[in-house]
């Protein structure tokens, strides 16, 4: 068996199938008890191969990515579909950005390799601390690309993730990569109080939590009601992409906007359009069908809509608040911009071969450097656009408070696939961190009204589309991790690290 192991072959199989089994434990699956055996199994692996070399240690870590990332990302290549002149990457995308994201996994550990390993508790610490620090790189080096960590196994159980709202999700990701490791003390050369003692440590750490995550859901004394003379309507309209690509008039996609969203001229009442729901049409012409708007809205209503617009020659994708004559009162411009979907990377070179970003039209967006809050209503909102709400601590760049979080996407990039959900669970976690009410429209995907305990409070499936109505919110005073934001995870690691020594000078007598 230990032959098996260790030979050559194994060092990619292994690994590569521990990786995809893994990913079961993201949304929507959320299995997240198979991460109690493939981590443990991945970490003994590791410590029984990595003294063949520091290729052989890097290339484990690599391959579990590979298999990690080519399960849950598989949903990449639907974008591909869309241009026929980019179907010919469709092969390419789905080996190459998993091989390229395993390298984050193999990074961590070759960095393992370094240090003395053996079945040995301060062996969980050292893995712990490199895998959540690369997976921390990963959000953010080239633009950063923070999409399923580890942490997300856990999206479908709120008594768990409420510590968010103290540590953030980078902070959790490191706490639950050693809850997953604590079954290898199975294995490990311990005496059975030892193992009893970590065990029962484990348990408690888990049940602690647990508690603290029940309370926070069941305590509503704290939360502060607010009653609003308006009523918010998230408009998920469900328009296939694809009727972008052709010669559809506009007027036929607004005027099935305007019917979902059924405007009522007493009713005071601001309406919340998704991301991509008028792609085709840019902010500049949208006075083209000025006379929809101002036949259908009143001045009671506010209009908030994703839509592209230009200045100068720089295109943006932006959110804008309109009224019922399509003056802007408020516009957001897009920070992160997706690359090869709104951006190509290597542009000049990449031109030559006629290749160009996804989205509609040749040019690359333009990001803006700046997120301002926007009010409607006497109420201020932190706008995200799509991709935007998955970078944890980084929501609210201004002092400036707010009320809501509010995220436009379109998701029918993602085809019928997994993504819908992944990306939904981004919003769960901002919710809890930021202890605010999130709004979600989604074109293609998940709508929804989200509390600051990141409870559901109403969905409307990736499958269907609908209106949700929100009159009322509850609101939590600020949390700690909106105040620290980010450097609560150096905290956690500089701990990590004294807690690694302690247990390896211990270890080591």
């Amino acid at each position: 068996m230990t032959l098996l192991l260790q030979n050559k072959i194994s060092t990619f199989i292994i690994p590569f199938l521990l990786g995809l089994i893994t990913s079961f434990s993201l949304p929507p699956y959320s299995f997240f008890f198979i991460n109690f055996i493939t981590f443990p199994l991945f970490l003994i692996f590791f410590i029984l191969n990595h003294k063949k070399g520091k290729w052989i240690s890097f290339k484990i870590g690599w391959m579990f990515g590979f298999g990690y990332f080519i399960s849950n990302l598989y949903w990449i290549t639907n974008s591909l579909t869309f241009e026929e002149n980019f179907k010919f990457l469709i092969p390419i995308a789905l080996i190459l950005i998993p091989l390229f994201l395993g390298i984050f996994y193999g990074t961590a550990t070759l960095a393992c390799s370094y240090f003395s390993l053996n079945k040995k508790f301060s062996s969980i610490l050292i893995f712990s601390i490199f895998f959540s620090l690369t997976e921390f790189v990963r959000g953010f080096i080239l633009g950063g690309f923070p999409w399923n960590l580890i942490a997300f196994a856990w999206t479908d159980y709120l008594s768990v993730i409420q510590i968010l709202s103290l540590i953030g999700t980078y902070s959790f990701n490191l706490l639950s990569l050693t809850i997953f490791l604590i079954p290898t003390i199975i294995l490990f050369n311990y005496k059975k109080k030892i193992k009893l003692s970590f065990s029962v440590f484990t348990i408690a750490l888990l049940l602690l939590n647990f508690i603290y995550g029940s309370t926070v859901l069941k305590n509503n004394e704290k939360m502060n009601q607010t009653n609003l003379n308006f009523v918010i309507k998230i408009i998920s309209p469900k328009i296939e992409i694809k009727r972008f690509f052709g010669d559809e008039n506009p007027e036929k996609i607004i005027l099935e906007l305007v019917q979902l969203s059924k405007p009522n001229n007493m009713e005071k009442t601001v309406f919340i359009f998704p991301e991509g729901a008028l792609s085709n049409v840019y902010l500049e012409d949208l006075k083209n069908y000025s006379y929809i708007f101002s036949e259908n809205y009143s001045n009671q209503h506010k209009i908030i809509m994703g839509i592209n617009s230009t200045d100068d020659t720089k295109v943006f994708n932006s959110m804008v608040v309109l009224d019922s004559d399509l003056n802007i009162l408020a516009k957001y411009n897009k920070n992160k911009l997706v690359p090869f979907g709104e951006f190509l990377p290597f542009e000049n070179f990449l031109r030559k071969f006629d290749l160009k970003k996804i989205t509609q039209g040749y040019s690359s967006f333009s990001s803006d450097i700046e997120r301002k809050i926007i009010s409607v209503n006497n109420i201020n909102f932190v706008p995200l656009i799509c991709y935007e709400i998955i970078y944890s601590g980084k929501i609210n760049k201004t002092n400036e408070d707010f009320n809501m979080i509010l995220n436009i996407s379109e998701d029918g990039w993602f085809g019928s696939s997994v993504g819908p959900y992944q990306h939904f669970s981004h919003s769960i976690f901002r919710s809890i961190e930021e202890g605010k009410n999130l709004i979600r429209s989604a074109n293609n995907g998940i709508s929804a009204f989200i509390n600051s305990k990141g409870q559901i409070i109403n969905q409307i499936k990736s499958t269907e589309s609908g209106v949700i109505e929100v009159k009322s919110f509850t609101q939590k005073k600020k949390t700690l991790f909106s105040s620290f934001g980010n450097k609560i995870f150096f905290y956690f690691l500089f701990f990590y690290i004294i807690l690694f020594f302690f247990f390896q000078k211990r270890e080591n007598k």
